[in-house]
């Protein structure tokens, strides 16, 4: 199997890598002769506009599958779709595939083939981009495409899991922004009452609901000139969802109870946790503010797929917590080795924000400047650490039980143990479950359905 990526030096000697292209043929259906030239590491096909290749065909999914370029070849991936996807004869939810390989997605069927040129990914030189912090090739390159981005008005969408750092890149592109010098509003779309998020957006006036006695000015005002951050703009309810898309495309908004049209002059960031791609398929996300928000897309690496960009990290948060707790002075903390090879290797499930809070605890916490594992592990990493591998894994080790399916069984069995604790401990009660697990009302609700888990409250 051939790589589809490979790495190489550019011109200034910096270590990058570069994509072998390859394009996608319909060969029967009612697309025949559509092509795609796949020249970025990722490659969606369905009936819907957010797909890089839209079909026409009904018996298509709006995002049917996608074909991702990794390091070892290339991965064919059905995104959940209706009627499946197949390889040959073979239905498949994810496997290699080379090329020459045909693939079929309801009636229309695609061959794979490979294009006799290649095209270098860019990458940063600098190993952090304001507050972001990342040596791994994979944050110099979202580095280089922040750089690019940075100085222009473009809408970005932000995706990747909680604790991975999307509100700081909100933040990395507003400070490298001409609008640097204006206000950066945060919102959390999550965090809105549903009948006070149109107020809260975009204001209201006095009288225009019980309880409204003054004007308002909402977020898309308070950010004029500068930058609003719209977080987790996936819980946003699709009701709701025509009115944002409105003021994306006129750059308006109407306050609640107003009439005049306001203009207003933002530059809009939004982030999300969730597949928003599998939300437009099942209806609950409208394709059209997915294409306008998804202008330019970021997707954050979970901390478990870079482990390498752990130290920076932690120095960096270490250099942090020295300046607050010795200012002026020249003293600094730092990590004894065989500590941070233990950080290192933890797979830190909350992400750079589990880390950084670790960190500045052992840190406030610790008598002297060395910390060592007690002063920084999570008692859970310490724990899982400290029992013995064969003893952990031997129950999930069967007779044709493969490695991913048995990965599967251990996380669903933490996920659900984690729930029932997590709500036990709150009474059931789904709000201040999420707020203390770092989800979203509903996140947890579908895990708590996908478990089987009743009893919960608001």
């Amino acid at each position: 199997m051939s790589g589809a990526l490979t790495a190489v030096l550019n011109e200034q000697g910096v270590p990058g890598r570069r994509l072998r292209l390859s394009r996608l043929l319909v060969v029967e259906g009612p697309d025949r002769g559509k092509e795609l030239s796949i020249e970025r590491e990722r490659a969606t096909v369905g009936r819907s506009l957010i797909c890089d290749m839209v079909l026409a065909d009904k018996a298509v999914s709006g995002s049917h599958f996608e074909i991702q370029a990794v390091e070892s070849g290339f991965i064919l991936r059905d995104l959940e779709s209706t009627n499946g996807t197949f390889c040959g004869d073979v239905q498949v939810r994810e496997a290699w595939i080379k090329h020459g390989q045909t693939i079929r997605a309801g009636q229309t069927v695609l061959r794979f083939e490979p294009l006799d040129t290649t095209v270098e990914i860019d990458a940063s030189a600098r190993d952090s981009f304001h507050e972001l912090v990342g040596k791994s090739l994979r944050m110099r390159e979202i580095f280089a495409l922040l750089e690019r981005v940075a100085p222009t008005d473009l809408t970005v969408l932000v995706r990747g899991e909680t604790g991975t750092g999307k509100e700081l890149v909100a933040r990395a592109l507003h400070r490298a922004s001409k609008r640097a010098p204006q206000s950066l509003v945060v919102q959390d779309c999550s965090a809105i009452a549903r009948d006070l998020v149109e107020s809260t957006l975009f204001g209201h006036e006095k009288g225009s609901f019980t309880g409204a006695i003054d004007r308002k000015i909402g977020c898309f005002e308070q950010a004029e000139r500068g930058t609003i951050f719209l977080d987790e703009v996936g819980e946003l309810d699709i009701s709701l969802q025509p009115k944002l898309l409105r003021v994306l495309e006129t750059r308006t908004i109407k306050r609640v109870g107003g009439n005049k049209e306001i203009p207003v002059d933002v530059r809009v960031v939004a982030a999300t946790n969730r597949d928003l791609r599998k939300m437009v398929s099942q209806g609950t996300f409208r394709e059209d503010l997915y294409y306008r928000l998804g202008v330019v897309m970021v997707e954050l690496p979970a901390l478990r797929e870079r482990p390498e960009d752990i130290p920076a990290l932690v120095t960096s948060f270490l250099e942090q917590v020295s300046n607050r707790r010795f200012p002026g002075e020249e003293k600094q903390f730092e990590v004894v080795p065989d500590a941070l090879s233990r950080l290192c290797a933890y797979a830190w499930p909350g992400n750079v924000r589990e880390l950084r809070n670790t960190v500045e605890r052992g840190a406030s916490l610790a008598e002297g400047l060395r910390l060592d594992i007690p002063d920084l592990l999570p008692t859970s990493a310490r724990t899982g650490l400290e029992v013995s591998h064969t003893a952990l894994a031997s129950p999930f080790v069967e007779e044709g039980l493969p490695f991913k399916e048995a990965k599967q069984r251990v996380l669903d069995q933490f996920e659900a143990s984690y729930l029932r604790a997590l709500l036990d401990k709150h009474g059931g009660n789904v709000t201040r479950s999420a707020q203390a697990a770092g989800l979203t009302r509903y996140h947890l609700r579908e895990l708590a359905k996908r478990f089987g888990i009743r009893g919960t409250t608001d």
